[in-house]
């Protein structure tokens, strides 16, 4: 590595209304350098890259690049200057495809970016239609193009903040493999992650952040998780208890031989979908990001609401639901959370006060067509003490907010109503370690009180941690369930390719 540092921060603070998000923050990242951020959510990690990649503009301090101080003005001047940024809430044109969207940043034909994204996915293992539309894509799909196309620019320093947090196992060691190798060839890169294993197997250095202060600097292949931990939050957090020996319930969510073919010709269909939802039970949907489990959590929620001769494909409570929408399934106690938390979870521009209402106005939030505003506010304000959602409060806006703590107050919404069923798609997606395991453990308590919970995650481990079951999508097929107490990693990363009958400890009076 050089002796002067590719990026060098001073003093560098930056106040909102509510929070003040940066203050006085020192960083250095060397040429060559894989340096982790670290930090709870709300600790001020986003508005700092968002600094650096010129889209916020500092109140004080200084930035030098190559030994030079610079006023990175807008993300144009970052990008000419070789800084590029792979954001945790992607800025993506939903109605462009693949292509078309990284043509925005990066020159050339359509033709020939086509080639370069089908070269360049096989080379990084990130998986890519190029002609592919955005919004027929699930967020681990729209993560890859948002990789894909930073890279493609060929920049000397690279933000990349969560992006492993949609990624299946395999597509991280690939991931881990390109970045070594873009390290050694002199560029910089500042890896924000949530899990400590990754900063320990990856970084070089890491940056720990506490309210918006820098708490330490420290050698990320030294520190252990339990160290960092106690850096980034202040103290020891503990496991989620999850009680593995009750039996399941009756059935309270059955599907039967569901299928689905979504308008997206590049999107896989449902195909004779089986699965039964339990009281008292946590069930586990395991699958490299597209195989299905999108269109799976929206069949469920009733964003895709079957014709009158499949009605009963989906049976809550012993009532078939399949042509009920969204409301009406949630007045019958199915709550659902949404991978992708601002646009589906949450409204950028509305208030939490206002976003709590949205999926809760059943509940005795409206009265002859009257909003009963107090209710809906002391909602929220539950919603954020229960979860410890930090914000300004219930008169925030959506978009206020950390990814991390916007997530726990969607989670903490549904979770208020003590759904009969919930479905979550990635419940901890880019939550800090501390948050992710309140969230988890709040999963298990509801699932103790006799909810059936079915939880779509990436994040293998999680699945491990807190479900009794688990099934395996591939190309829109669901595998049967096996247990989780006799079941491996290893097994579940073959039925993730397909081969479903690795799966072992199988319990037959499910399939």
């Amino acid at each position: 590595m050089a002796d002067t540092p590719l990026l060098r921060l001073r003093g560098v603070s930056k106040s909102y209304p509510a929070v003040l998000a940066n203050d006085a923050v020192n960083l250095d990242v060397m040429p060559g350098e894989i340096h982790a951020v670290l930090g709870e959510n709300g600790a001020g990690k986003s508005t700092l890259m968002k600094i650096i990649y010129g889209s916020v503009r500092p109140d004080a301090g200084t930035v030098e690049w190559n030994g030079e101080q610079v006023d990175i003005q807008s993300p144009l001047v970052a990008r000419e200057l070789g800084i590029g940024m792979v954001f945790q809430h992607f800025s993506l044109f939903e109605t462009l495809t693949a292509a078309e969207n990284i043509s925005l940043a990066v020159p050339g034909t359509i033709a020939e970016l086509s080639d370069r994204i089908r070269a360049a996915s096989e080379q990084f293992g990130l998986d890519v239609e190029p002609n592919s539309r955005v919004q027929a894509m699930t967020v681990g799909e729209r993560q890859r193009i948002e990789i894909l196309r930073c890279i493609l620019q060929e920049p000397k320093l690279i933000i990349m903040d969560e992006p492993t947090s949609v990624l299946p196992p395999q597509g991280i060691a690939k991931l881990f493999e390109t970045l070594r190798r873009l390290a050694s060839e002199g560029i910089g890169i500042i890896f924000i992650s949530h899990k400590l294993d990754e900063i320990k197997a990856l970084c070089d250095t890491a940056t720990v952040m506490r309210a918006g202060r820098v708490v330490g600097v420290v050698d990320a292949k030294v520190e252990d998780a339990r160290s960092l931990t106690r850096l980034m939050i202040g103290h020891e957090i503990s496991a989620p208890t999850h009680s593995g020996d009750r039996s399941a319930g009756r059935a309270v969510l059955d599907v039967s031989r569901l299928n689905y073919t979504p308008q997206d010709p590049f999107a896989p269909s449902l195909k004779d979908i089986t699965l039964s939802l339990r009281s008292g039970q946590i069930t586990g949907i395991a699958g490299v990001s597209g195989n299905g489990q999108d269109a799976l959590t929206r069949a469920l929620a009733g964003e895709f609401v079957q014709g009158p001769q499949d009605a009963g494909a989906i049976v809550l409570d012993g009532k078939a639901i399949g042509v009920l929408g969204p409301d009406q399934r949630r007045e019958q106690g199915l709550h659902f959370v949404p991978e992708e938390r601002l646009g589906r979870g949450a409204v950028p521009i509305h208030t939490l006060s206002e976003n709590a209402g949205l999926t809760t106005h059943h509940a005795g939030l409206v009265n002859w067509g009257m909003l009963k505003l107090g209710k809906r506010r002391a909602l929220a304000q539950g919603t954020i003490d229960a979860m410890d959602v930090r914000c300004g409060g219930p008169d925030a806006t959506a978009q206020s907010l950390s990814g991390g703590n916007l997530q726990k107050f969607i989670v903490g919404r549904e979770l208020a109503l003590r759904p009969k069923v919930l479905i979550a798609s990635q419940p901890t997606w880019g939550v800090d370690v501390g948050a992710a395991a309140a969230i988890r453990q709040k999963l298990i308590d509801l699932r103790n009180e006799g909810a059936a919970i079915l939880i779509v995650s990436e994040e293998i481990e999680e699945i491990f941690e807190i479900c009794d079951d688990i099934q395996v999508m591939f190309r829109g097929q669901l595998s049967p369930p096996a247990q989780i107490q006799t079941t491996s990693i290893d097994e579940v990363g073959l039925a993730m390719a397909g081969d479903f009958a690795a799966l072992s400890g199988r319990e037959a009076a499910h399939v």
